[in-house]
């Protein structure tokens, strides 16, 4: 061969823009052509043999769907992502295979602030997404959903003592400390020790096991951000700075600010005094007083099964010298699960969330974040990008195919390009780039790769790539797949809706006032209207739908009750089944 520089014409060929701004360009995109897969049981994560299908009955991903995301882009507000919500690594097995809930494709398009805004009132979290992980995995917080009611626990309730979801549902967390619950949202609550791994944040995979571990090496690097908060602050892992705001101070794990109420620290004992109140931080986050009751500690109920077991430190004084708890002194974390720092992303500083765990990478609550958001959680799922909007990543079939050569010889070149999985792919050569013959045609692609090593006689130095079939897959687009069974006549399906948020969550009495309801869970049809909406027991008006959003308007008396509010959106059910509805305990309060 003459000429050794071989120049390659690629389809589509494209290279992502350098961004400036960590809102976009901290998202995982190269993984995009590979398949979701999951393990079905123990055994099938032993031997490696995991599916791309699976079928529960309830949930059912009949066809393979890519994983993560599948679409970036931003505009001047907001940036958007569109995912599958599937990992980019093997999910499952859970409970080995017995557990209820499989993941599906969620087909979800959400957006983040890129101008986050701190309010002078914190928001609760609400059930359900709170977030997204770069991964475009959903984040939860810290939740499992079911409350002491006074006489049990259920999933509705007064709202003071909250179960954690680690603590309670661990158990069917997969190796990479994620589940899914009856829609197929595949989630994580707690340290996402899976995805920590694939960007390199101090994790280490057992290949005999399949099972991560936290190093026992030194820590050398700062975690990478892990996701962004509906606030538009983001999560880091939970190596940062041990000086706030001074990047040249050493590396260190970051510390809670909450200390289980174990009698220890400053702390109360609830195993001798009994559940008869909840703690500081709870007082203020739901505006009410500490006598708030709870189950007495017992095998059945015990000590740590709620979030209101912690007390933060920074309401604490230390028994030994008389004086209070100092963040950035005796523990690193706010209320929230995060601080004002420096980071590599910015160094001027953000405010930002940071996993809690402990040395060996168990996770220790809040977990991701706090029971308030820092910033407004103004994010939320959209039904479409803005029409302006800027693009910088498209997956799937809208992938860029780039081509990389490398010579093995003096006459042979091996080519390798990005490919989608289920693909098959031909390379065609030419010699002046007007006339292409066929190199070689049916290249299966192995998961997102296709590979070609050929000779290279003469002068033959260009080199093309295209797609000539792609298996059947089901798309990050449509209706969101297989979860919680079905329903007819256009109505929701039974399972799982909640309401995630609830805005604004305060209103005097003899006011009037317009809530913003974000719609969670089994999330009904676009075309179908809300029949009613109710603050506590006052109904709204001028009820009214756009996408997941729901919008009322509530006149609340001036003899109204003080207190929290259960905020409830009701829509018709299946034919046969009456209404289903949509509700968030606690959401708003009456002072």
């Amino acid at each position: 061969m003459k000429n050794p520089n071989l120049l390659l014409a690629a389809l589509s060929l494209a290279s992502l823009p350098l961004i400036a701004d960590p809102r976009i360009d901290s998202w995982i995109t190269h993984r995009s052509g590979r398949y979701a897969r999951v393990y079905l049981n123990d055994a099938a994560l032993q031997s490696g043999a995991s599916v791309t299908t699976w079928s529960n009955g309830s949930q059912t991903q009949s066809q393979p769907a890519y994983a993560g995301l599948q679409e970036l882009a931003s505009d001047t507000d907001w940036v958007y992502v569109r995912t599958t919500g599937l990992a980019l690594h093997p999910m499952g097995p859970w409970l080995n295979g017995t557990f209820p809930n499989l993941p599906t494709n969620r087909k979800t398009l959400y957006r983040i602030p890129r101008n986050p805004t701190v309010p002078t009132t914190q928001t609760l979290t609400g059930l359900g997404v709170i977030g997204c992980f770069v991964d475009g995995v959903a984040m939860f917080d810290s939740r499992d959903g079911f409350v002491w009611t006074g006489a049990a626990e259920a999933g509705m309730g007064n709202g003071y003592w909250n179960r954690e979801a680690y603590v309670n549902e661990g158990s069917t967390f997969d190796p990479g400390y994620a589940h899914q619950e009856g829609s197929g949202t595949h989630h994580y609550h707690a340290n996402p020790v899976a995805l920590r791994y694939l960007l390199g944040d101090h994790v280490d995979f057992d290949e005999t096991t399949r099972k991560y571990r936290e190093s026992t090496a030194p820590v050398t690097r700062h975690s990478p951000i892990l996701g962004w908060v509906r606030d538009g602050f983001p999560v880091y892992g939970p190596y940062a700075f041990s000086e706030a705001t001074n990047a040249a101070s050493a590396l260190r794990r970051m510390t809670s600010g909450f200390q289980l109420r174990n009698g220890q620290r400053g702390a109360d004992n609830l195993s001798t005094g009994g559940r008869s109140t909840i703690p500081a931080w709870a007082q203020r986050t739901y505006g009410v007083g500490a006598n708030q009751s709870g189950p007495a500690v017992s095998t059945q109920y015990p000590l740590g099964r709620y979030m209101e077991d912690n007390a933060f430190l920074g309401d604490l004084t230390q028994p030994t010298t008389g004086q209070k708890f100092v963040m950035g002194v005796d523990y690193d974390l706010d209320e929230n699960n995060g601080r004002w720092c420096v980071t590599p992303e910015y160094p001027e500083g953000t405010y930002a969330y940071f996993v809690a765990m402990a040395a060996d990478g168990t996770p220790v609550y809040p977990y991701n974040i706090g029971r308030s958001y820092h910033g407004n959680p103004t994010g939320s799922a959209v039904t479409e990008i803005s029409a302006g909007a800027t693009t910088h990543f498209s997956g799937g079939t809208n992938a860029a195919v780039v081509v990389q050569a490398s010579l093995a010889a003096a006459s042979e070149v091996t080519l390798v390009w990005n490919a989608l999985e289920g693909g098959t792919y031909s390379v065609e050569r030419s010699t002046d780039l007007k006339t292409w013959t066929n190199a070689q045609t049916n290249i299966a692609a192995v998961k997102d790769q296709g590979t070609l090593r050929t000779a290279t006689p003469g002068d033959a130095g260009f080199f093309r790539v295209r797609n000539t079939a792609l298996a059947a897959f089901d798309p990050a687009t449509g209706t969101a797949t297989g979860g919680g069974g079905g329903g007819g006549g256009g109505g929701i399906p039974p399972g799982g809706p909640t309401l995630t948020s609830v805005s604004p969550n305060t209103g005097a009495r003899g006011s009037s006032v317009s809530l913003t309801m974000i719609l969670g869970g089994m999330t009904p049809p676009l075309t179908l209207a809300p029949t009613s909406a109710l603050l506590g027991t006052l109904s709204g008006s001028n009820v009214q739908r756009n996408g997941n959003t729901v919008t009322a308007t509530f006149t609340i008396p001036a003899a109204a009750p003080s207190g929290p509010q259960t905020v409830s959106v009701t829509f018709p059910g299946p034919p046969g089944q009456g209404t289903v509805t949509f509700s968030l305990a606690n959401a708003f309060r009456i002072p």
